[in-house]
């Protein structure tokens, strides 16, 4: 397994003293792995402008940048012909391909999704939870059939929420067979499962690099070249230009049409050196580790009195390593700042940038539990612990041992 930096950070606690960080918040943000961080650090040397320069640095710096967007295709399991457009992060790339939809784009997306995957559209039609994942593939099916002209199906890979597996295949078929195209976001799937847009028959997909152990600021949204090509770039500036007198023309390409500016080189590079060090790791290892660290979560939640995780579908339904839960009587915030300060553990509270999502499943799973919720503004949340590289068995034994303190009371 690679290292992570930070594997190992010692915390204060109430009442004085530093204990080792249990982090257990991986699908807000993973640490950067070792491997990412000696790419970045062995490019800054030579660290230089992008595409237009003549002097070495630049063109060592340009062949890095581009051997990045290569490295991300493979990883991605791309086409030869999809483009690779950098981004800042998963919400970015979906802003820009909102920007890039055929006039008069239909966009059916679940009430499920994270904010990023589920506000950008113009034009929506909002499909309430799924009770199971057939009856997703059903919804999208009719959602889909009632469109006339062009239609996008917006999904997640694993939610953020529950960390659920999405039956992203058969929604690819439901898609298609409609004539209409899929995006994925995968921000909390590329950290996790191999992804293969090619063998999914994805259209695109999205992912972040800080939460797939590059926290260098730089995303990817990853498909099908021609809408991105016939759209208006989504930065109007240098690189995205091939000339400008008394009219523009822009770029044909769409990656350079959609990236002006000087590009986040460093992020880019820091992006492709993770998903190497994964790839050389294989997914075998990590996977099975992961299964079993999740496995010891979830029984060890589930035998505390007063703690209720929150789960869209039936719970061994597969799913990568993020559980939410709400602990009775206890508002979320409280129980994490408690984890934080009197434990020395890192967790996430609130509704995750998926707010209709968590208050269904707290009003809809656990209705006897909704008041145990409670944001700073007052509002239904629950407490997310997620698991990656770096995690251990004591991290969640101790999550556990400090949840059954809490729920006592």
């Amino acid at each position: 397994m690679p290292a992570v930096i930070g594997a190992d950070l010692r915390v204060p606690v109430r009442g004085g003293g530093l204990v080792p960080y249990a982090n257990l918040d991986y699908a807000a943000s993973a640490p950067c792995l070792e491997p990412v961080y000696a790419a970045v650090t062995a490019a800054l040397p030579a660290y230089s402008s992008v595409h237009r320069g003549a002097g070495y640095a630049s063109r060592l710096t340009t062949a890095r940048y581009e051997r990045a967007r290569e490295t991300v295709r493979a990883f991605a399991g791309a086409r030869p012909d999809d483009a690779v457009v950098f981004t800042r992060n998963t919400t970015d790339a979906m802003n820009l391909l909102a920007r890039c939809l055929p006039e008069g784009t239909t966009v059916v997306v679940f009430d499920t999704e994270h904010h990023a995957s589920l506000l950008p559209w113009p034009r929506a039609v909002r499909l309430t939870p799924p009770a199971f994942p057939g009856e997703a593939v059903r919804m999208a099916d009719e959602a889909l059939a009632g469109i006339d002209g062009p239609a996008l199906l917006v999904v997640t890979a694993a939610s953020n929420v529950t960390g659920e597996l999405w039956p992203v295949a058969a929604l690819a078929h439901i898609a298609h067979r409609h004539g209409a195209r899929i995006a994925v976001d995968a921000a909390q799937f590329a950290p996790h499962r191999p992804l293969d847009i090619t063998a999914l028959d994805l259209d695109y997909a999205a992912f972040s690099g800080h939460k797939l152990y590059a926290p260098f600021g730089t995303g990817a949204l990853i498909g099908r070249p021609d809408w991105l090509a016939q759209a208006e770039p989504y930065l109007r500036g240098g690189g995205a230009v091939r000339s400008v007198a008394e009219t523009v023309e822009w770029s044909d390409d769409p990656e350079a049409r959609h990236e002006a500016g000087t590009p986040n080189v460093l992020g880019a590079i820091a992006l492709a050196a993770a998903c190497e060090a994964l790839g050389a790791t294989g997914w075998t290892p990590l996977i099975r580790e992961e299964e079993r660290l999740l496995a010891r979560l979830r029984a060890g939640l589930a035998a505390i009195d007063g703690v209720h995780e929150l789960c869209l579908w039936e719970p061994d339904h597969p799913r990568v390593g993020i559980v939410s839960f709400v602990v009775a009587g206890r508002p979320a915030r409280e129980v994490a700042e408690e984890l934080a300060t009197g434990h020395g553990i890192g967790v996430r509270d609130g509704r995750f940038c998926a707010h209709p999502f968590v208050r269904h499943l707290i009003a809809a799973r656990l209705p006897g539990a909704a008041a145990a919720g409670g944001c700073g503004d007052g509002s239904i949340g629950a407490v997310r612990a997620s698991i990656g590289i770096g995690t251990t068995d004591e991290h969640i034994d101790r999550l556990l041992a400090a949840l059954r303190e809490i729920a006592r009371g």
